[in-house]
């Protein structure tokens, strides 16, 4: 798993974003957003997943557009996440965008390694996944959830049911007082990531201690 580093890499926060070639031609764009909304005292590590489809999704599930069916690659990529983690005196907050920040809420209910967790249009419309989400502990200290307001205006029928689901994740984080956020940006699902998955880290990041 590549590496892609950014930020103060003597900061004790460091931020965890796994992303594919497309993510990454907009990295930089990112960073100087989440330097202008929260400061400079963060490190990131971007790692770049060979296959976007099967490394962050949790379980098995039908294709919902063209031929590219989901695995059950997450456990994996987790570990090899959780390998570069734990360093004293270091906190850590996974986050990302599509199915990126799929993947990030499904790693805090493994896990209590991370403080936070930001999930920029997170692909909840995943099947099973709300269900999964709302009958277990997330360990995070900090969520934060965003969608595009047109995100669930799609003829999609999967897909479609991605802003119900977000809502029922958000009002059950709230039901547990789990400190979070449910953000609504103007657009559809393609609409500045990078602006999105630096507000969402930023939020975090502005709320911890």
């Amino acid at each position: 798993m590549q590496i892609h580093e950014y930020g103060n890499p003597g900061s004790s926060l460091v931020l965890i974003q796994p992303v594919d070639d497309h993510d990454l031609s907009w990295m930089d764009t990112e960073v100087s957003w989440i330097r202008s909304l929260a400061g400079s005292g963060f490190f990131l590590l971007a790692l770049k997943v060979e296959d976007w489809f099967r490394c962050l999704t949790p379980w098995q599930a039908p294709a919902v557009y063209g031929d590219l069916s989901f695995g059950d690659g997450a456990q994996k990529t987790l570990d090899h996440i959780l390998e570069i983690t734990g360093k004293p005196g270091k906190r850590y907050v996974i986050g990302g965008y599509s199915l990126a920040g799929l993947f990030a809420l499904w790693a805090v209910c493994q896990t209590d390694a991370f403080s936070g967790v930001a999930a920029a249009s997170p692909s909840v419309w995943y099947p099973g996944f709300a269900e999964y989400v709302c009958s277990h502990t997330m360990q995070a200290r900090r969520v934060y959830l965003s969608l595009g307001s047109r995100e669930e205006k799609t003829r999609n029928p999967v897909m479609a049911t991605v802003g119900s689901r977000i809502r029922e994740i958000h009002s059950y984080l709230e039901s547990q007082s789990v400190p979070c956020c449910l953000e609504w940006n103007e657009g559809n699902h393609f609409r500045d990531p990078d602006l999105r998955t630096a507000r969402a880290f930023a939020w975090v990041i502005n709320g911890m201690d």
